[in-house]
């Protein structure tokens, strides 16, 4: 050691009293315990609601009849069947390339300018109100189309989940150990199948997870529908030329009439929206959670 150089000390942080120490952790606690039961306070409200006004409806003739106006007995089984048609054929447009989109970002383009660019672009969608969505679709589907349709519905729906799956995937390959790769490569496989067969197939349960979770998210959606599928009281039978019943616009038309039949209607076909989101979401956490030895 020189005569110049002096030794680094690092400095003691300021004192402070046990008292002030411990007020400030029991604060700390109290407001996120008053925060999470404020969270499950209001969730287990609105779900308490639902449920009281919508089993008033609830029955398997209401399931299964096709939608009637006020003064005649109706159900919602064109929209229910319109509601599944819309969000799996926008499961069908957005999966396949939102996953292709993560696998690249996670394994082949990691550091590049144009993965940044995808990242950013689809933190920006994310965060995108649906109804702007649906304005756009509205704009280069259904006006040169001529018609509103499920199939314009469908690719709102799928614009809204492309991010979310691409961005779930790319997060959960990354999650991978690199050792399960350098092996893979060190026996010889190609890039391309080492990805394929050994990164996805490690991944797979947290993919499919993203993917169930984002058809829980844009199922309920109802601003897009608005602009594009809008509302039809027969069956689905015209999917790609013709509006289609859907579950959201139904429960947006009733909920604004000055009818009590069809406001109940309205709260049964919510009940029944709000079982099928939460169904997915408690598949999507239960079956596919790690497993621990």
């Amino acid at each position: 050691m020189t005569e110049t150089s002096k030794p680094i000390v690092a400095e003691r942080p300021p004192y402070r009293p046990l008292f002030w120490r411990k007020l400030q952790d029991r604060l700390v606690q109290g407001f996120s315990v008053l925060a999470l039961a404020l969270a499950v306070g209001v969730m287990v409200w609105i779900l308490a609601t639902i449920l009281l006004r919508g089993s008033e409806a609830l029955s398997w003739d209401f399931l299964t009849t096709l939608s009637a106006p006020h003064g005649f007995k109706g159900g919602i089984g064109n929209a229910l069947v319109g509601t599944l048609c819309i969000t799996l054929f926008a499961a069908v447009i957005a999966v396949p390339p939102a996953i292709c989109a993560g696998i690249w970002l996670a394994e082949f383009g990691k550091k590049s300018r144009l993965a940044d660019a995808l990242r950013f672009s689809a933190n920006v969608m994310m965060g995108m109100p649906s109804i702007v969505v649906g304005l756009f679709v509205y704009m280069i589907l259904v006006v040169p189309m001529g018609a509103n349709s499920g199939l314009a519905g469908s690719v709102a729906l799928a614009i809204l989940m492309f991010p979310v799956v691409m961005r779930t995937t790319e997060d959960m390959l990354m999650m991978v150990p690199d050792t399960l790769r350098e092996s893979g490569l060190a026996l010889g496989l190609t890039r391309c199948r080492v990805t394929l067969q050994i990164i996805c197939r490690a991944a797979r349960n947290g993919m499919v997870t993203g993917v169930l979770l984002a058809v829980a998210r844009v199922s309920g959606e109802t601003a897009p529908l608005l602009f594009t599928a809008q509302f039809a009281k027969t069956w689905p039978t015209g999917f790609f030329t013709g509006p289609t019943a859907n579950i959201p616009v139904l429960i947006n038309d009733y909920g604004m009439s000055n009818f009590e039949d069809l406001q109940t209607a309205g709260w049964g076909a919510s009940l029944v929206i709000a079982a099928l989101v939460l169904s997915i979401n408690v598949i999507a956490r239960v079956v596919f959670r790690d497993k621990k030895d």
